[in-house]
Protein backbone atom coordinates (compact mmCIF):
# COMPACT_ATOMS: atom_id res chain seq x y z
CA UNK A 1 0.00 0.00 0.00
CA UNK A 2 3.10 2.18 1.19
CA UNK A 3 4.45 1.54 -2.40
CA UNK A 4 1.16 2.53 -4.13
CA UNK A 5 0.58 6.00 -2.26
CA UNK A 6 4.23 6.34 -3.16
CA UNK A 7 3.85 5.59 -6.55
CA UNK A 8 0.95 7.93 -7.03
CA UNK A 9 2.38 11.03 -5.02
CA UNK A 10 5.77 10.81 -7.64
CA UNK A 11 3.53 10.92 -10.60
CA UNK A 12 1.68 14.15 -9.50
CA UNK A 13 4.90 15.82 -8.66
CA UNK A 14 5.28 15.04 -12.03
CA UNK A 15 2.36 15.95 -13.66
CA UNK A 16 2.66 19.43 -12.10
CA UNK A 17 6.33 19.96 -13.10
CA UNK A 18 5.60 19.52 -16.67
CA UNK A 19 2.79 21.46 -16.21
CA UNK A 20 4.52 24.10 -14.95
CA UNK A 21 7.51 23.79 -17.33
CA UNK A 22 4.74 24.03 -20.22
CA UNK A 23 3.31 27.65 -19.55
CA UNK A 24 6.43 28.86 -17.72
CA UNK A 25 8.25 28.35 -21.41
CA UNK A 26 5.68 29.33 -23.76
CA UNK A 27 5.28 32.69 -21.40
CA UNK A 28 9.04 33.26 -22.06
CA UNK A 29 9.07 32.42 -25.55
CA UNK A 30 6.50 34.79 -26.08
CA UNK A 31 7.69 38.75 -27.87
CA UNK A 32 6.92 41.25 -25.26
CA UNK A 33 4.01 43.29 -26.22
CA UNK A 34 4.72 47.65 -26.43
CA UNK A 35 5.07 49.52 -23.32
CA UNK A 36 2.00 52.07 -23.67
CA UNK A 37 2.92 54.31 -20.41
CA UNK A 38 -0.56 57.02 -19.77
CA UNK A 39 0.46 60.26 -21.24
CA UNK A 40 0.41 63.57 -20.78
CA UNK A 41 -0.81 64.86 -24.15
CA UNK A 42 -3.92 63.30 -24.90
CA UNK A 43 -7.29 62.49 -22.74
CA UNK A 44 -8.16 58.99 -22.40
CA UNK A 45 -11.53 60.03 -23.88
CA UNK A 46 -9.60 61.75 -26.92
CA UNK A 47 -10.56 60.26 -30.54
CA UNK A 48 -7.41 61.38 -32.02
CA UNK A 49 -5.46 59.54 -29.09
CA UNK A 50 -7.49 55.99 -29.37
CA UNK A 51 -7.58 56.39 -33.54
CA UNK A 52 -3.86 56.46 -33.33
CA UNK A 53 -2.92 53.51 -30.10
CA UNK A 54 -5.13 51.14 -32.03
CA UNK A 55 -2.96 51.95 -35.35
CA UNK A 56 0.23 51.00 -33.42
CA UNK A 57 -0.82 47.95 -31.92
CA UNK A 58 -1.62 46.45 -35.30
CA UNK A 59 1.66 47.36 -36.68
CA UNK A 60 3.98 44.45 -36.91
CA UNK A 61 7.85 45.36 -35.24
CA UNK A 62 9.40 44.90 -38.24
CA UNK A 63 7.22 47.70 -40.06
CA UNK A 64 7.49 49.80 -36.63
CA UNK A 65 11.78 50.24 -37.02
CA UNK A 66 11.86 51.45 -33.84
CA UNK A 67 16.21 51.94 -32.65
CA UNK A 68 17.04 51.35 -29.09
CA UNK A 69 17.25 54.75 -26.63
CA UNK A 70 20.45 56.07 -26.97
CA UNK A 71 22.05 56.85 -23.78
CA UNK A 72 21.54 60.05 -22.31
CA UNK A 73 24.57 62.34 -22.44
CA UNK A 74 26.00 65.67 -20.59
CA UNK A 75 24.99 69.08 -21.69
CA UNK A 76 26.33 72.89 -21.45
CA UNK A 77 24.08 75.78 -20.98
CA UNK A 78 26.44 78.27 -20.95
CA UNK A 79 26.65 82.25 -20.70
CA UNK A 80 28.70 84.24 -22.86
CA UNK A 81 30.27 87.42 -20.99
CA UNK A 82 29.03 90.46 -22.32
CA UNK A 83 32.41 91.93 -22.06
CA UNK A 84 34.06 89.51 -24.50
CA UNK A 85 34.87 87.05 -21.98
CA UNK A 86 35.41 83.09 -21.78
CA UNK A 87 31.63 81.80 -21.59
CA UNK A 88 30.79 80.61 -18.20
CA UNK A 89 29.36 76.58 -18.89
CA UNK A 90 27.52 75.28 -16.17
CA UNK A 91 27.21 71.40 -16.71
CA UNK A 92 24.01 69.11 -16.20
CA UNK A 93 24.06 65.41 -15.76
CA UNK A 94 21.23 63.32 -17.33
CA UNK A 95 20.36 60.30 -15.63
CA UNK A 96 21.01 57.17 -18.04
CA UNK A 97 17.67 56.04 -19.24
CA UNK A 98 18.64 54.10 -22.42
CA UNK A 99 20.54 50.95 -23.77
CA UNK A 100 22.93 50.44 -26.11
CA UNK A 101 26.16 51.44 -26.97
CA UNK A 102 26.84 55.27 -26.37
CA UNK A 103 26.60 57.21 -29.55
CA UNK A 104 30.24 58.32 -30.65
CA UNK A 105 30.73 62.24 -30.31
CA UNK A 106 30.23 62.59 -33.52
CA UNK A 107 26.84 61.29 -33.63
CA UNK A 108 25.83 63.75 -31.11
CA UNK A 109 27.40 66.51 -32.34
CA UNK A 110 24.80 65.79 -35.36
CA UNK A 111 21.80 65.31 -33.05
CA UNK A 112 22.22 69.13 -32.05
CA UNK A 113 19.81 71.48 -34.17
CA UNK A 114 20.93 75.17 -33.97
CA UNK A 115 18.79 78.13 -33.74
CA UNK A 116 19.46 81.98 -33.13
CA UNK A 117 17.28 84.80 -32.24
CA UNK A 118 17.89 88.18 -31.60
CA UNK A 119 15.90 90.15 -28.90
CA UNK A 120 16.25 93.85 -28.01
CA UNK A 121 13.83 96.12 -26.06
CA UNK A 122 10.48 94.58 -25.14
CA UNK A 123 10.86 91.49 -27.34
CA UNK A 124 12.04 89.23 -24.23
CA UNK A 125 8.18 87.63 -24.07
CA UNK A 126 7.58 86.82 -27.52
CA UNK A 127 11.33 85.21 -27.80
CA UNK A 128 10.53 82.90 -24.97
CA UNK A 129 7.09 82.13 -26.38
CA UNK A 130 9.26 81.24 -29.87
CA UNK A 131 11.39 78.88 -28.23
CA UNK A 132 9.22 77.66 -26.19
CA UNK A 133 7.02 76.51 -29.99
CA UNK A 134 10.34 75.32 -30.92
CA UNK A 135 10.71 73.09 -27.59
CA UNK A 136 6.93 71.59 -28.25
CA UNK A 137 7.13 69.68 -31.10
CA UNK A 138 11.08 68.92 -31.83
CA UNK A 139 12.44 65.77 -31.76
CA UNK A 140 16.21 65.96 -31.87
CA UNK A 141 17.79 68.39 -28.90
CA UNK A 142 18.45 72.06 -30.22
CA UNK A 143 21.00 74.85 -28.92
CA UNK A 144 19.33 78.24 -28.59
CA UNK A 145 22.13 81.47 -29.76
CA UNK A 146 20.22 83.84 -28.12
CA UNK A 147 22.13 87.83 -28.74
CA UNK A 148 20.51 89.51 -25.91
CA UNK A 149 20.85 93.30 -24.54
CA UNK A 150 22.56 93.25 -21.70
CA UNK A 151 19.68 94.51 -19.69
CA UNK A 152 17.91 91.49 -21.15
CA UNK A 153 20.32 88.23 -20.24
CA UNK A 154 19.28 88.14 -16.72
CA UNK A 155 15.99 87.82 -17.56
CA UNK A 156 16.20 85.29 -19.84
CA UNK A 157 18.43 83.37 -17.66
CA UNK A 158 15.45 83.62 -14.84
CA UNK A 159 12.76 82.89 -17.77
CA UNK A 160 14.53 79.87 -18.98
CA UNK A 161 15.27 78.51 -15.52
CA UNK A 162 11.66 78.93 -14.10
CA UNK A 163 10.87 75.98 -17.24
CA UNK A 164 10.10 72.30 -15.76
CA UNK A 165 13.41 70.10 -15.43
CA UNK A 166 11.71 67.64 -17.92
CA UNK A 167 11.59 70.57 -20.69
CA UNK A 168 15.27 72.38 -19.85
CA UNK A 169 16.71 68.68 -20.49
CA UNK A 170 15.87 69.21 -23.92
CA UNK A 171 17.64 71.62 -24.85
CA UNK A 172 21.01 74.11 -24.34
CA UNK A 173 21.38 78.08 -24.64
CA UNK A 174 24.03 80.35 -24.87
CA UNK A 175 23.76 84.08 -24.79
CA UNK A 176 25.66 86.71 -26.11
CA UNK A 177 26.10 90.79 -26.57
CA UNK A 178 24.73 92.02 -29.35
CA UNK A 179 28.55 92.89 -31.19
CA UNK A 180 29.27 94.17 -34.77
CA UNK A 181 32.92 93.03 -35.92
CA UNK A 182 33.05 95.74 -38.56
CA UNK A 183 31.44 99.38 -38.96
CA UNK A 184 30.01 101.54 -36.86
CA UNK A 185 27.93 99.29 -34.27
CA UNK A 186 25.60 102.07 -33.30
CA UNK A 187 24.87 102.69 -37.05
CA UNK A 188 24.50 98.70 -37.43
CA UNK A 189 22.23 98.47 -34.43
CA UNK A 190 19.74 100.86 -35.71
CA UNK A 191 19.32 99.84 -39.07
CA UNK A 192 15.46 98.88 -39.40
CA UNK A 193 14.47 97.27 -36.07
CA UNK A 194 16.96 97.43 -32.86
CA UNK A 195 19.53 94.93 -33.10
CA UNK A 196 18.27 93.14 -36.32
CA UNK A 197 21.25 93.77 -38.54
CA UNK A 198 23.50 91.41 -35.94
CA UNK A 199 21.96 88.47 -37.81
CA UNK A 200 24.44 89.49 -40.65
CA UNK A 201 27.37 88.63 -38.19
CA UNK A 202 26.00 85.36 -37.17
CA UNK A 203 29.06 83.59 -40.02
CA UNK A 204 31.38 85.80 -38.04
CA UNK A 205 30.54 85.50 -34.36
CA UNK A 206 29.72 81.40 -34.19
CA UNK A 207 32.89 80.28 -35.85
CA UNK A 208 31.84 76.45 -34.24
CA UNK A 209 28.56 75.79 -35.69
CA UNK A 210 28.41 74.35 -38.74
CA UNK A 211 24.69 75.10 -39.59
CA UNK A 212 22.17 77.39 -37.97
CA UNK A 213 18.67 78.52 -38.50
CA UNK A 214 17.79 82.33 -37.70
CA UNK A 215 14.27 83.10 -36.96
CA UNK A 216 12.72 86.85 -35.82
CA UNK A 217 11.10 86.68 -32.38
CA UNK A 218 8.14 87.23 -33.92
CA UNK A 219 8.03 83.40 -35.13
CA UNK A 220 6.23 80.26 -33.95
CA UNK A 221 6.62 76.77 -34.92
CA UNK A 222 3.55 74.42 -35.67
CA UNK A 223 6.10 71.59 -36.76
CA UNK A 224 8.86 70.08 -35.54
CA UNK A 225 12.33 72.45 -36.23
CA UNK A 226 13.75 68.57 -37.18
CA UNK A 227 11.35 69.34 -40.75
CA UNK A 228 12.94 72.60 -41.41
CA UNK A 229 16.80 71.37 -40.37
CA UNK A 230 16.56 68.45 -43.18
CA UNK A 231 16.50 70.94 -45.80
CA UNK A 232 19.94 71.58 -45.53
CA UNK A 233 20.17 67.79 -47.05
CA UNK A 234 18.88 69.77 -50.10
CA UNK A 235 21.36 71.69 -50.74
CA UNK A 236 23.27 71.69 -53.60
CA UNK A 237 27.33 71.71 -53.94
CA UNK A 238 26.60 75.85 -54.10
CA UNK A 239 23.85 76.54 -51.96
CA UNK A 240 24.60 77.74 -48.55
CA UNK A 241 21.48 79.38 -47.29
CA UNK A 242 17.87 79.56 -47.23
CA UNK A 243 14.96 81.62 -47.21
CA UNK A 244 11.02 81.97 -48.53
CA UNK A 245 10.05 84.68 -51.24
CA UNK A 246 8.79 87.77 -49.94
CA UNK A 247 6.18 87.67 -52.13
CA UNK A 248 3.90 84.93 -54.25
CA UNK A 249 2.61 87.47 -56.64
CA UNK A 250 4.86 90.14 -58.16
CA UNK A 251 2.12 92.37 -59.30
CA UNK A 252 1.62 93.19 -54.88
CA UNK A 253 4.63 91.73 -54.27
CA UNK A 254 7.12 95.00 -52.22
CA UNK A 255 9.88 94.68 -53.82
CA UNK A 256 8.68 94.10 -57.63
CA UNK A 257 6.93 97.70 -56.79
CA UNK A 258 8.60 100.18 -54.80
CA UNK A 259 12.31 98.48 -54.40
CA UNK A 260 15.44 100.88 -55.38
CA UNK A 261 18.30 98.27 -55.29
CA UNK A 262 18.78 95.03 -56.94
CA UNK A 263 16.74 92.21 -55.23
CA UNK A 264 16.43 88.34 -55.33
CA UNK A 265 14.20 86.74 -58.05
CA UNK A 266 11.18 88.37 -59.09
CA UNK A 267 9.90 89.01 -55.67
CA UNK A 268 12.72 89.24 -53.01
CA UNK A 269 13.07 87.02 -50.21
CA UNK A 270 12.23 87.34 -46.18
CA UNK A 271 14.85 87.07 -43.96
CA UNK A 272 12.88 86.03 -41.05
CA UNK A 273 13.37 82.76 -41.21
CA UNK A 274 16.95 81.62 -42.39
CA UNK A 275 18.81 78.63 -42.49
CA UNK A 276 22.38 78.61 -43.30
CA UNK A 277 25.57 76.60 -43.90
CA UNK A 278 27.87 78.87 -41.87
CA UNK A 279 30.81 76.81 -42.63
CA UNK A 280 30.04 77.71 -46.80
CA UNK A 281 29.28 81.09 -45.97
CA UNK A 282 32.80 81.66 -43.94
CA UNK A 283 34.54 79.67 -46.99
CA UNK A 284 33.20 81.67 -49.89
CA UNK A 285 33.74 84.86 -52.14
CA UNK A 286 30.75 86.76 -53.16
CA UNK A 287 30.17 88.45 -56.07
CA UNK A 288 29.35 91.99 -56.17
CA UNK A 289 29.04 95.36 -58.01
CA UNK A 290 32.01 97.33 -56.14
CA UNK A 291 35.03 95.16 -56.98
CA UNK A 292 35.43 92.61 -60.39
CA UNK A 293 36.73 90.26 -57.75
CA UNK A 294 34.73 88.56 -54.67
CA UNK A 295 34.60 89.52 -51.04
CA UNK A 296 34.25 87.08 -48.35
CA UNK A 297 30.93 87.76 -46.16
CA UNK A 298 32.60 89.72 -43.59
CA UNK A 299 34.20 92.04 -45.77
CA UNK A 300 31.71 92.56 -48.00
CA UNK A 301 28.72 93.40 -45.22
CA UNK A 302 30.42 96.92 -44.39
CA UNK A 303 30.99 98.40 -48.19
CA UNK A 304 27.45 96.72 -49.25
CA UNK A 305 25.50 98.98 -47.01
CA UNK A 306 27.55 102.02 -47.38
CA UNK A 307 26.95 101.97 -51.21
CA UNK A 308 22.93 101.10 -50.79
CA UNK A 309 22.06 102.61 -47.19
CA UNK A 310 20.01 105.76 -49.16
CA UNK A 311 18.28 102.93 -50.96
CA UNK A 312 17.08 100.27 -48.88
CA UNK A 313 14.12 100.43 -46.57
CA UNK A 314 14.27 96.93 -44.89
CA UNK A 315 17.57 96.97 -43.37
CA UNK A 316 19.57 94.13 -43.40
CA UNK A 317 17.13 92.15 -45.59
CA UNK A 318 17.63 94.59 -48.32
CA UNK A 319 21.06 93.51 -48.19
CA UNK A 320 20.52 90.14 -48.12
CA UNK A 321 18.37 90.57 -51.21
CA UNK A 322 21.28 92.58 -52.86
CA UNK A 323 23.78 89.74 -51.73
CA UNK A 324 22.02 87.30 -53.25
CA UNK A 325 20.58 88.81 -56.62
CA UNK A 326 24.47 88.74 -57.45
CA UNK A 327 24.86 85.17 -56.54
CA UNK A 328 21.79 83.55 -57.03
CA UNK A 329 22.75 80.17 -57.45
CA UNK A 330 23.84 80.11 -53.47
CA UNK A 331 20.27 80.90 -52.60
CA UNK A 332 18.09 77.85 -51.60
CA UNK A 333 14.08 78.74 -51.54
CA UNK A 334 11.96 76.91 -49.71
CA UNK A 335 8.07 77.41 -49.88
CA UNK A 336 6.07 80.21 -48.33
CA UNK A 337 4.29 77.70 -45.84
CA UNK A 338 7.94 77.48 -44.07
CA UNK A 339 7.47 81.47 -43.44
CA UNK A 340 3.99 82.32 -43.04
CA UNK A 341 2.80 86.22 -42.46
CA UNK A 342 -0.55 88.29 -42.53
CA UNK A 343 0.75 88.96 -46.79
CA UNK A 344 -0.17 85.52 -47.28
CA UNK A 345 -3.64 86.18 -46.78
CA UNK A 346 -4.72 89.85 -46.11
CA UNK A 347 -4.99 90.68 -49.69
CA UNK A 348 -6.77 86.92 -50.39
CA UNK A 349 -4.98 83.39 -49.86
CA UNK A 350 -1.57 83.18 -51.39
CA UNK A 351 0.22 80.58 -50.66
CA UNK A 352 -1.26 76.99 -52.04
CA UNK A 353 1.40 75.00 -49.80
CA UNK A 354 -0.22 76.47 -47.21
CA UNK A 355 -3.69 75.58 -48.26
CA UNK A 356 -2.55 71.80 -49.11
CA UNK A 357 -0.10 70.82 -45.87
CA UNK A 358 -0.95 73.66 -43.12
CA UNK A 359 1.24 76.25 -42.14
CA UNK A 360 4.52 74.96 -40.82
CA UNK A 361 5.91 78.19 -39.65
CA UNK A 362 4.34 81.29 -38.81
CA UNK A 363 5.87 84.19 -38.88
CA UNK A 364 3.33 87.24 -37.05
CA UNK A 365 5.59 90.51 -38.53
CA UNK A 366 3.54 93.94 -38.42
CA UNK A 367 3.27 93.49 -34.43
CA UNK A 368 -0.12 91.38 -35.16
CA UNK A 369 0.49 89.18 -32.11
CA UNK A 370 -0.37 92.13 -30.33
CA UNK A 371 -2.89 94.11 -31.70
CA UNK A 372 -6.15 93.22 -33.59
CA UNK A 373 -5.67 93.48 -36.92
CA UNK A 374 -5.29 90.26 -37.94
CA UNK A 375 -7.08 88.20 -34.68
CA UNK A 376 -6.00 84.79 -36.61
CA UNK A 377 -2.28 85.11 -35.79
CA UNK A 378 -2.91 86.29 -32.30
CA UNK A 379 -5.40 83.20 -31.30
CA UNK A 380 -2.19 81.56 -32.09
CA UNK A 381 0.53 83.49 -30.16
CA UNK A 382 -2.13 83.37 -27.13
CA UNK A 383 -2.67 79.58 -27.16
CA UNK A 384 1.24 78.58 -27.33
CA UNK A 385 2.10 81.50 -25.32
CA UNK A 386 -0.47 80.48 -22.42
CA UNK A 387 -0.07 76.44 -22.75
CA UNK A 388 1.51 75.59 -19.44
CA UNK A 389 4.44 72.88 -20.01
CA UNK A 390 3.62 69.46 -19.60
CA UNK A 391 -0.06 69.95 -19.30
CA UNK A 392 -2.00 67.96 -21.74
CA UNK A 393 -1.18 69.10 -25.18
CA UNK A 394 -4.52 68.17 -27.09
CA UNK A 395 -6.70 69.74 -24.22
CA UNK A 396 -4.49 72.65 -23.33
CA UNK A 397 -3.61 73.86 -26.42
CA UNK A 398 -5.46 72.30 -29.70
CA UNK A 399 -9.00 72.85 -28.04
CA UNK A 400 -8.61 76.26 -27.02
CA UNK A 401 -7.22 77.50 -30.19
CA UNK A 402 -9.75 75.55 -32.04
CA UNK A 403 -12.70 77.18 -30.06
CA UNK A 404 -10.83 80.72 -30.09
CA UNK A 405 -10.31 80.32 -33.88
CA UNK A 406 -14.52 80.38 -34.10
CA UNK A 407 -13.99 84.01 -33.20
CA UNK A 408 -12.19 85.12 -36.22
CA UNK A 409 -13.70 83.48 -39.34
CA UNK A 410 -15.15 86.53 -40.40
CA UNK A 411 -11.66 88.05 -40.81
CA UNK A 412 -9.25 87.58 -43.92
CA UNK A 413 -7.33 85.27 -42.39
CA UNK A 414 -9.06 83.42 -40.06
CA UNK A 415 -11.89 82.50 -42.58
CA UNK A 416 -9.42 79.59 -43.82
CA UNK A 417 -8.93 77.90 -40.24
CA UNK A 418 -7.60 74.39 -41.65
CA UNK A 419 -3.96 76.68 -42.75
CA UNK A 420 -3.29 77.20 -39.18
CA UNK A 421 -4.75 74.33 -37.37
CA UNK A 422 -4.02 71.58 -40.32
CA UNK A 423 0.36 70.85 -38.83
CA UNK A 424 -0.45 72.03 -34.89
CA UNK A 425 -2.54 68.75 -35.03
CA UNK A 426 -0.60 66.49 -37.43
CA UNK A 427 2.83 67.62 -35.27
CA UNK A 428 0.82 66.60 -31.75
CA UNK A 429 -0.17 62.76 -33.61
CA UNK A 430 4.12 62.97 -34.15
CA UNK A 431 4.86 63.56 -30.62
CA UNK A 432 2.05 60.93 -29.31
CA UNK A 433 3.01 58.00 -31.53
CA UNK A 434 6.95 58.62 -30.03
CA UNK A 435 5.25 59.15 -26.87
CA UNK A 436 2.94 56.21 -26.34
CA UNK A 437 5.50 53.52 -28.13
CA UNK A 438 8.18 53.72 -25.36
CA UNK A 439 10.29 50.77 -25.91
CA UNK A 440 10.04 47.65 -28.15
CA UNK A 441 12.72 45.05 -27.49
CA UNK A 442 13.31 43.18 -30.67
CA UNK A 443 12.19 39.61 -30.96
CA UNK A 444 14.11 36.73 -30.33
CA UNK A 445 16.40 35.16 -33.42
Amino acid sequence: MRIHCKIVVIAVCFGVFLLLYFFGGNAADDPPLKEVEEDNYFPKFSGLRNNVASKLTKKTLDELHIPHKQPLTYRKVSKVSSRGGNAIAKSRQRSDMGVGRPASKRARAEEVMHLAVVACGNRLDETLTMVKSALLFSIKSIKFHIFAEDPLTSQFEKGLSQWPHAITNKFQYSIYPITFSVGNAEEWKKLFKPCAAQRLFLPVILKDVDSLLYVDTDVLFLRPMDDMWSFLKAFNTTQLAAMAPEHEIPKIGWYSRFARHPFYGVTGVNSGVMLMNLTRIRSTLFKNSMIPSGLSWEDLLHPLYQKYKNHITWGDQDLLNIIFHYNSECLYTFPCQWNYRPDHCMYGSNCKGAEEEGVSILHGNRGVYHDDKQPAFKVVYDAVHEYPFEDNLFQSLFYPLQTKFLDTVNTLCGRIPQVFLKQVEKSMRTVYEKKVVRHVRPPPK
